[in-house]
């Protein structure tokens, strides 16, 4: 294998299209592994410990686009820099041309080109993130920062900032929100409604607004904070703003509250505060039972949570807010159940979704024991390898370890597949468990990338004396742009059984080893 590298003085490209183009030139001939990254540090990081290292990088900027690749020869290699190439500069001209706008070069001009903007969406190397989050604060627009390696110190400035003019910092590192029906980063096609969410957790917040709208109501707005909001350092500076503003909507009839566990004295404010708005709250710490607290609702899971919300808001029984399909899920579980081999024992989850992978985790280890990963819940149970499973392992596939240079497993299955088809061939597996996210953003058709996978290797456990079972969360509604109702044909016909809620996904998985 060869190393080769390209770098490209002065090159900025949003990281979405970086991915998009290193998951077509990761399947060209020859081609091992290939890398687009901006030169931040944290990105040579990444790059040295991927193998990817050439003494040049020491001298590049965050500015600099860098090209990395290892390949079978210097051919193949220069072949694959060579398209990456081409196709980054095609897409900058097509999105030129056919867009028809003005480029525009720094935020100040954007502001007063589209003065009525109320809302600046910022993507940049996170050394400069704060400067353009700064301006736009310092401009009264609310900011969606979607930049990670923000310093905290540099997070907990900008939102006293925000907090001292009455506005939002969602971020940094935050790739979800639903502002007044519209979304950005990753989000579902979800309706509007009178249900409004607050969320530490992107993938968290696209779950539960999906299944609110499969319960028959829907969102006012759906605020993210970054994940590191209710860290005590920040203080949840974000959620309570996101709180009082959503107090103060008159659209919003109830408020639900998500995040990982926060610092209990976070926990303590948000939840006095939340009791105090006026407002039926709802509340769920994934990995942490909420402190009871008078005056809010707190859901074990976030499908507990959805049917609160949708309860609180319309009146509708609990009993009436069930998920669709749930026996004939649990029918085919406990028939595969049946045929199982003595030697298959252990479950392996592989989520693209961190907070999904924890709730997973949370609802599964009770049940089943210990389970082993690279993002554990408690310290004893991290993988040594993160690459190889030990008994129960349920991964986040979009951690960095997994993704460098590569595209992240919502827009590109390529990483979960290769490990996939790992899984499904130790004998020892009894069920793999994954969950699949839809809606704009995402990939075009997941589905037909994953369903292929699922049919060969549960046609080769056959042809060995077992049978595969393989559950999937689809994470989505009726009217994301990637057909739901056509996903889940798609992976049903190749053998999975398929349900809308990762709780539920849970259930089930438990429910095949009991």
């Amino acid at each position: 294998m060869v190393v080769r590298i390209r770098i490209e003085p002065n090159s900025y490209f949003d990281s979405v299209a970086l991915m998009a183009v290193a998951s077509v030139v990761n399947r060209l001939p020859g081609v091992d592994l290939a890398a687009l990254l901006m030169g931040t540090s944290a990105n040579l990081e990444l790059l040295r410990d991927s193998g990817l290292w050439d003494e040049r990088l020491e001298t590049v900027s965050p500015n600099d686009l860098v090209i990395a690749v290892r390949a079978s020869d210097d051919a193949a290699a220069e072949r694959a820099i060579d398209e990456a190439v081409h196709r980054l500069r095609s897409s900058a001209r097509t999105s030129q041309v056919s867009e028809a706008k003005v480029t525009l070069r720094t935020l100040r001009t954007a502001l007063r080109q589209v003065s009525q903007a109320s809302v600046v969406a910022i993507s940049v190397p996170g050394p400069y993130a704060p400067i353009e989050a700064e301006e736009a604060l310092r401009a009264d627009r609310h900011v969606f920062l979607f930049s990670d390696n923000v310093p905290i110190e540099e997070e907990v400035r900008l939102k006293e900032l925000a907090q001292e003019r009455g506005l939002l910092l969602m971020g940094p590192d935050c790739g979800t929100a639903f502002i007044a029906g519209l979304g950005l980063g990753f989000m579902n096609a979800v309706r509007r409604g009178p249900i409004g969410i607050v969320a530490a957790a992107g993938t968290g917040l696209q779950q539960l607004a999906s299944l609110i709208d499969w319960f028959g109501s829907g969102i006012s707005h759906g605020i993210g904070t970054g994940g590191r909001d209710l860290d005590a350092r920040v203080g949840g500076r974000t959620m309570l703003a996101g709180l009082e503003a959503l107090a103060h909507d008159p659209a919003t009839q109830v408020i639900v509250l998500v995040s990982k566990p926060p610092a209990p004295e976070v926990a303590e404010k948000v939840l006095a505060f939340a009791a105090a708005c006026g407002k039926p709250v709802v509340a769920t710490f994934i990995g942490q039972t909420a402190p009871v607290t008078e005056g809010v609702h707190v859901a074990a899971n976030l499908t507990e949570a959805a049917r609160l919300a949708v309860h609180l808001a319309t009146g509708q029984s609990l009993a009436d807010l069930d998920l669709p399909r749930r026996q004939e899920a649990l029918a085919r579980v406990r028939a595969e159940r049946s045929r199982l081999a003595p030697t298959q024992r252990y479950l392996r989850g592989l989520y693209s979704g961190g907070t999904l992978c924890d709730e997973a985790m949370v609802l599964l280890q009770p049940r089943i024991g210990p389970i082993r990963s690279n993002i554990p819940l408690q310290p004893e149970l991290r993988l040594t390898d993160p690459h190889r499973s030990e008994e129960h392992t349920f991964v986040d596939l979009g951690s960095d370890e997994f993704t460098v240079g590569r595209p992240h497993p919502m827009i590109d299955q390529t990483i979960r597949l290769e490990r996939f088809r790992r899984e499904a061939a130790d004998p020892t597996v009894a069920g793999i468990v994954l969950d699949l996210v839809l809606g704009y953003g995402a990939a075009s058709d997941p589905a037909a990338e994953l369903a292929p996978a699922i049919r060969e290797a549960r046609v080769e456990a056959e042809r060995t004396g077992r049978i595969l079972p393989c559950i999937v969360a689809l994470v989505g509604t009726q009217s994301d742009p990637q057909d739901y109702a056509r996903q889940r044909r798609t992976l049903e016909d190749a053998g999975a059984i398929v349900v809308p809620s990762n709780a539920l996904a849970a259930e089930l998985a438990a429910e095949l080893i009991a």
